[in-house]
């Protein structure tokens, strides 16, 4: 059995401000924590993990609450496959959402083809969601620490986007010759 080791951090902070606890939450989420609970999380054990989970007893400290930082492993193989299952699920559940995005980008650059759009103007701004997209995916990917099941689909996907915005470009650029 390879068993992994995980932080478990336990938390607690006043209700108020509604604020502050819900910046920390987003934190974790943004680490990548899966939840097992109000205010218990985990993590894989990584030093950057630990640094970060530091930092964040610190100011868990100055909302005057309290945390408990832990480094666990599952009881039993069954118990390990549910925690992996997590964050996998997790991950996959922001793929899915990507994919829905790269399905919006396909659809505006079809748009912009069926009213044949093929200005710079429209190339630029096509070129910034396409870099949107590229960021989100490798921040992602970066909390991806099992290999959730849609993560190759969603890089096909991305290079889809990709072709789709150099073939709109050439596009674009024969258009503009034909302007000179």
């Amino acid at each position: 059995m390879v068993s992994h080791s995980w932080l478990l951090l336990t938390y607690k902070v006043p209700p108020e401000p509604a604020a502050r606890r819900i910046a920390l939450w987003r934190r974790l989420k943004g680490m990548g924590a899966v939840y097992l609970q109000n205010g218990v999380c985990l993590l894989p054990k990584t030093n950057d993990h630990i640094r970060r989970l530091k930092m964040i007893e610190n100011d868990i400290a100055d909302l005057s609450g309290d945390c408990v930082i832990l480094e666990t492993v599952a009881l039993d193989q069954g118990q390990e496959e549910k925690v992996v299952s997590r964050f996998k699920d997790d991950r996959d559940e922001q793929y899915r959402e990507f994919l829905g995005r790269c399905a919006d980008f396909e659809k505006e650059i079809a748009k912009e083809i069926a009213i044949n759009k093929f200005t710079y103007a429209e190339l630029e701004e096509e070129d910034t969601d396409l870099k949107k997209l590229q960021g989100w995916l490798e921040k992602i990917r970066k909390l991806d620490f099992y290999g959730a099941s849609l993560a190759g689909e969603a890089a096909e996907r991305l290079r889809a986007c990709e072709a789709l915005l150099d073939s709109y470009a050439q596009r674009v650029f024969e258009a503009q010759d034909e302007n000179r």
